[in-house]
């Protein structure tokens, strides 16, 4: 079983940054992809970007794509979400996670492993 710790979220005013970590309790092939996730309150939990661990393959939503930036320390086990430009609509619970293979960009269900969430609010 991996575990996955998120932190680092917050509040910032629109315009702003945030930086997400995600550290997992091992690297193995079920966490070969590391996603994050979010989910705005009363809406569907949706993909905002996505990293192959092994090469490095980025994968962004394109509501994101340009201002977060999705990366990873092997030695430390940790993802992590810089978010740049943040608007009001990136309100949301952000979630870490895990998959054995790309699926889980296109299939939720594919995902293995959930963090805990950490919010993350943006003011006009």
């Amino acid at each position: 079983q991996v575990q996955l710790v998120e932190s680092g979220g917050g509040s910032v005013q629109a315009g702003g940054s945030l930086r997400l970590s995600c550290a997992a309790s091992a690297y193995t092939g079920s966490t070969a992809y590391m996603y994050w996730f979010r989910q705005p309150v009363g809406k569907e939990r949706e993909r905002v970007a996505a990293i192959y661990t092994r090469t490095g393959t980025k994968y962004y939503a394109d509501s994101v794509r340009g201002r977060f930036t999705v990366s990873q320390d092997i030695a430390k086990k940790t993802v992590y979400l810089q978010m740049n430009s943040l608007k009001p609509e990136d309100t949301a619970i952000y979630y870490c996670a895990a998959g054995p293979s790309i699926l889980g960009w296109y299939e939720i269900e594919s995902v293995n492993y959930w963090g805990q969430g950490t919010q993350v609010t943006v003011s006009s």
